[in-house]
């Protein structure tokens, strides 16, 4: 059984973890584990119609981000690795200066730590040079930098397609099988 941690952090683009929720909900052998920030629920109101509740639903075990001695703060509790998703630059500076003040922040330095794997998919734009270290020093550390950029080459048609798109590299980075993204296939005559 794979036990992957999801960290949902407060920028915009809460549906990436919530999909991932769901993907993985799917995915035969896994186990989730679920920490949000406490502004998700604002973001969740205004860029879905998800609940809290419901995307908790959506994890096997959930935690409060104010719960520093729960399991995923330990590296005793063996993973498989986290996802944040989305990761706002708050969360990223907190990971890249281990200042893990709670949960989120916490589980993700555990996985780095340990050599776990981490994957972060920062939600920000335009960059400017600070942001951008900031992801250079977490990719030093072992993080994989991840952001959500959508393959215009699948052609999506909906913003479902973009999204299920990103979530599936996700998962190929987790080591878990997807079969609902579309993947290059070399183009042939152009």
């Amino acid at each position: 059984m794979k036990k992957i941690i999801i960290g949902i952090s407060g920028a915009s683009g809460v549906i990436y973890g919530v999909r991932l929720l769901e993907k993985l909900r799917q995915a035969d052998g896994v186990e989730t584990h679920l920490v949000m920030s406490p502004t998700v629920a604002m973001n969740l109101k205004y860029e879905t119609d998800w609940s809290l509740s419901d995307v908790r639903a959506l994890a096997d075990v959930h935690y409060k981000v104010t719960d520093v001695a729960a399991a995923i703060a330990s590296g005793s509790f063996k993973t498989d690795g986290m996802v944040v998703a989305a990761c706002s630059m708050k969360t990223l500076s907190g990971i890249v200066h281990s200042y893990a003040d709670n949960l989120l922040m916490r589980a993700a330095d555990v996985c780095l730590k340990d050599r776990r794997r981490l994957i972060l998919m920062p939600r920000e734009t335009p960059l400017h040079a600070g942001h951008c270290k900031l992801m250079y020093e977490a990719s030093l550390l072992g993080a994989i930098i991840a952001p959500p950029m959508p393959a215009m080459y699948v052609r999506p048609q909906t913003v479902d397609d973009i999204i299920d798109h990103s979530v599936g590299r996700i998962l190929d980075l987790l080591d878990i099988d997807c079969d609902f993204i579309k993947r290059w296939d070399g183009g042939g005559d152009a």
